[in-house]
């Protein structure tokens, strides 16, 4: 490697470390966002992030205001961050990460079972037969998961991978099968179809527990093993032995990431995924059943309080008139009978004028979402943006406002609600630096401004809020929390305690008991939005490394000894064909913008396929390069197939 390669590879192993936020901030000259931050007082900055929000709603309405929540803060304040955005601001527009990621599984889960968690506890994995790890690397990306994975592996379960990568989560199954990036209905299909050809369907479950299975095999009947092969590229032999293992497993998880949902049609990949559960009988039973991996602390949560457009806390319809006259009643407020804009919606509104206010807490759109140049360029068109965060993040840089919060993972209490739908209590071990304020306390003041005097006492009162609202949560009192070390939802009751699996209803020979039957999904195959070609030949897709987390802002001030910084990942043929080498830096273009950034050589990886991440974009910013392709049924962006080409630079 050249002096000069390393160099340029020491400065991308510095990524840029971010101050913490201490006192609030606010432009020098108001509404002129060229001007600079100046610290202010609580009470100005305040009154000025208050002032824009009437000013929106007295002259645009309510919709033209929309709230971010925060995937990393607690329950409680999700909870808080809905109502105000309901009850202080009239409108449903709440959305969180939980668009970016992992809304399909959401949907499809509710699709089908309707709840949108996973059925299944970490501690199934370890006592299951078969894991089966569709679309996730979770040895890097949820490695306290992949924990559970490894005992389940030393108590004798098989694991195979899926995934188009040969990741360090395959390198622990026994097969791995590597499928074109969006193909993953396809292969799905086949492995219904071979379990279906060779009898080995549960046919008792079928014909009690569900709907529309003569629909699903006349669907998935021309996907055949060889045809299979030719679309995917997995060979028919490793499918084959997919099928038979999968179906005749007493006990079988399938467990899939963002492999599977960021595409856009993820919804319906999720769907072809749970198809398999349905055919098999792998759901509703200890051990066996569907997990989506959530990949932030309370990602799950988040939703679960009605921080989303479509459900009020408790995961319960607003379309329903007595879900909704409840919380009216409780909050002795109207609540818009509509749902609201998804975070996908909300950006697209901001590119038509229809979204004029946002008021973001602990979110980074800017870097995060796809296509980011054009999120940019969006959020800086608002006519007030309000960002309250621990870190002034390139989004809290376009703000009008900035409201300094504290860390919800070490200055705050309250709970969480992880993958496996268990609740857990947080507690302050930290004193919050400067003049950094909780979240809750943030909002209470923002709606006593706004005309609604909230007073918590602290954050076992909104937890109770929640609770008489919530029959999945009323049963969870802090005390039972603190002393099972966290319950799963459903829990309704205060006296039992919950089942580690849901829908074991399923499985009840009553037709009344046994509840609506799940439907089959009807998906068809659909190949990615931006499509290769002789000027993008590549097919980049994206993910996560070990060391570092999102868009880098919490991750990136601490030393790593894994940390390389970002790299366009080639294998060993591509990096030979366009003649570059570990660490030479290459121009990466797509059909939206073009990034710089140095060469790393993975033989994991396969001939046209290209693997990078998002933790550096202040380095190597490549959402520039993603598609803003999205799911029509969840909102999730198409992050895992773009098309992009590599040009050597000139030296």
């Amino acid at each position: 490697m050249s002096r000069m390669s390393r160099t340029r590879r020491m400065k991308k192993d510095r990524p840029r470390s971010y101050t913490r936020l201490t006192h609030p901030l606010v432009r020098e000259t108001p509404g002129d966002r060229t001007s600079p931050f100046r610290q202010a007082t609580w009470d100005e900055a305040l009154a000025l992030a208050a002032d824009g929000f009437r000013h929106t709603r007295e002259t645009h309405g309510p919709d033209a205001f929309a709230m971010l929540s925060c995937a990393r803060a607690t329950n409680e304040m999700n909870f808080v961050a809905q109502k105000f955005t309901r009850v202080v601001m009239g409108t449903n527009n709440v959305d969180s990460c939980n668009r970016t990621c992992h809304a399909p599984s959401v949907a499809g889960l509710s699709a089908v079972f309707g709840s949108g968690g996973g059925t299944s506890s970490y501690e199934e994995v370890e006592h299951t037969d078969l894991i089966v790890m569709w679309g996730s690397n979770a040895r890097y990306a949820h490695p306290i998961f992949f924990q559970h994975v490894l005992r389940g592996i030393r108590n004798g379960a098989r694991m195979y991978a899926v995934d188009p990568r040969r990741t360090s989560t395959a390198e622990w199954a026994e097969s791995w099968l590597g499928p074109n990036v969006g193909t993953d209905i396809p292969l799905a299909h086949a492995v219904a179809r071979e379990i279906i050809a060779a009898g080995l369907h549960n046919k008792a479950f079928v014909e009690r527990a569900t709907t529309g299975f003569e629909e699903f095999r006349a669907l998935v009947e021309p996907w055949t093993l060889s045809l299979a092969e030719k679309v995917t590229g997995v060979p028919a032999a490793a499918i084959r032995d997919l099928a038979h293992t999968y179906a005749r497993a007493e006990r079988a998880q399938v467990c899939w990431t963002l492999g599977i949902t960021e595409h856009h049609n993820g919804t319906d990949n999720v769907r072809a995924l749970i198809n398999l559960s349905l055919l098999t009988g792998h759901v509703g039973r200890y051990g066996a059943g569907v997990q989506p991996l959530r990949g932030q602390n309370n990602v799950q949560g988040g939703g679960d309080m009605g921080a989303i457009p479509n459900r009020l806390p408790g995961f319960q319809d607003l379309l329903d008139d007595g879900h909704r006259t409840k919380f009216e009643q409780a909050w002795d407020a109207v609540i818009p009978a509509r749902y609201g804009m998804t975070l996908t919606d909300m950006f697209e509104a901001m590119e038509h004028g229809r979204l004029r206010t946002v008021y973001c807490i602990g979110e980074n759109p800017a870097q995060s979402e796809a296509d980011s140049e054009q999120a940019v360029r969006r959020l800086a068109a608002l006519d007030h943006l309000v960002v309250q965060d621990i870190f002034l993040t390139r989004t809290a840089e376009l703000a009008d406002v900035v409201l300094p919060a504290t860390a919800a993972w070490a200055e705050t209490d309250g709970t969480t609600t992880n993958s496996e739908r268990r609740v857990q209590r947080v507690r302050a071990a930290l004193t919050p630096p400067g003049e950094a304020r909780e979240d809750i306390d943030i909002l209470c003041d923002l709606a006593g401004r706004l005309g609604h005097d909230w007073k918590y006492a602290d954050a076992e009162a909104v937890w109770n809020e929640l609770r008489a609202l919530s029959p999945d949560h009323f049963g969870m009192t802090y005390e039972r929390l603190a002393a099972h070390q966290g319950l799963q939802w459903p829990c309704p009751d205060v006296d039992e305690l919950p089942s580690s699996y849901l829908h074991g209803r399923l499985w009840d020979t009553d037709p009344v008991r046994r509840g609506r039957r799940a439907p089959f999904g009807l998906v068809e195959h659909d190949p990615p939005v931006d499509l290769t070609d002789e000027a993008y030949p590549l097919r980049l897709t994206t993910g996560r490394r070990l060391d570092s987390y999102n868009t880098g802002v919490q991750s990136g001030g601490f030393a790593s000894p894994l940390r390389r910084g970002e790299y366009v990942e080639l294998c060993p043929e591509d990096a030979e064909r366009y003649g570059v080498a570990v660490g030479e830096e290459v121009r990466v273009s797509s059909r939206r913008g073009a990034v710089t950034a140095p060469v790393w050589v993975d033989p994991g990886l396969r001939p046209g396929l290209a693997f990078m991440t998002m933790h550096f974009p202040d380095e190597v910013d490549t959402n520039v390069l993603t598609i803003e392709a999205n799911c029509p049924i969840a909102g999730t962006a198409e992050f895992k197939a773009s098309a992009i080409r590599i040009e050597k630079l000139n030296v």
